[in-house]
């Protein structure tokens, strides 16, 4: 099973907020987050290629791990980290996606369901977002949340799940807790009017976490 490259997976969102994603983007890197993932499908690809190359060339400076979503064609041209994709995506996409970005690259895959999970594994994914743990405003076409019950009931998939949908500081902790190797975060760090601060709370809330969990273990 391989390690993420950070705990917190940073989903990027330019809507719901005057300040240009760029600016975001670098001010969750100043506050110390290290995986960005760039969404922001909806740009016609001209337009997503300048932005991402905007955003790739922020992550880079930092040391930063960069995931785009949804397009490996992008995401070799901005020689990303890896690539996110979308739910069903079969052992033919993710191996295409490896192909392309080289054997080292990240692949994960958004899954709405424990069974989704498993699937994904199967297929030979290294991650997947399970979503919507919470009710959530950008996630209302999955179903029910799923809750920490089924985060726990995804964990047993054999890959690290990232639990997404409806996290705030204050879900940090049972989402560790229920397993989670991560958590991704887009509304309550793209639209926070302090980004840098947002990043460090979830961050610190998290560390406190694997504090825990590590002395349970023992």
């Amino acid at each position: 099973m391989r390690a993420l490259p950070s705990p917190l997976l940073t989903v990027t969102d330019r809507h719901g907020h005057p300040r240009p994603l760029a600016e975001t983007v670098q001010a969750v890197l100043d506050g110390g987050g290290r995986w960005i993932w760039f969404r922001d499908k909806d740009l016609e690809p001209e337009a997503r290629r300048r932005l991402g190359a905007d955003v790739a060339a922020r992550v880079r400076a930092l040391g930063g791990f960069l995931t785009v979503g949804g397009d490996v064609a992008l995401a070799r041209a901005l020689e990303a980290d890896g690539a996110h994709l979308g739910g069903g995506a079969g052992p033919e996409a993710i191996a295409a996606a490896r192909s392309a970005l080289g054997p080292s690259a990240l692949i994960g895959v958004s899954v709405h369901a424990p069974r989704e999970a498993a699937a994904a594994a199967q297929a030979g994914a290294d991650y997947v977002t399970l979503s919507p743990i919470y009710a959530t405003a950008s996630k209302p076409g999955y179903g029910p949340a799923l809750g920490l019950e089924g985060l726990t009931d995804s964990v047993g998939a054999g890959l690290p799940v990232v639990a997404l949908g409806g996290l705030g500081p204050g879900a940090v902790g049972p989402c560790r807790a229920a397993g989670a190797a991560g958590f991704a975060i887009m509304g309550g760090l793209m639209r926070a009017a302090d980004p840098i601060e947002a990043t460090r709370a979830l961050l610190k809330v998290w560390g406190a976490a694997e504090t825990s969990a590590a002395r349970t273990a023992t």
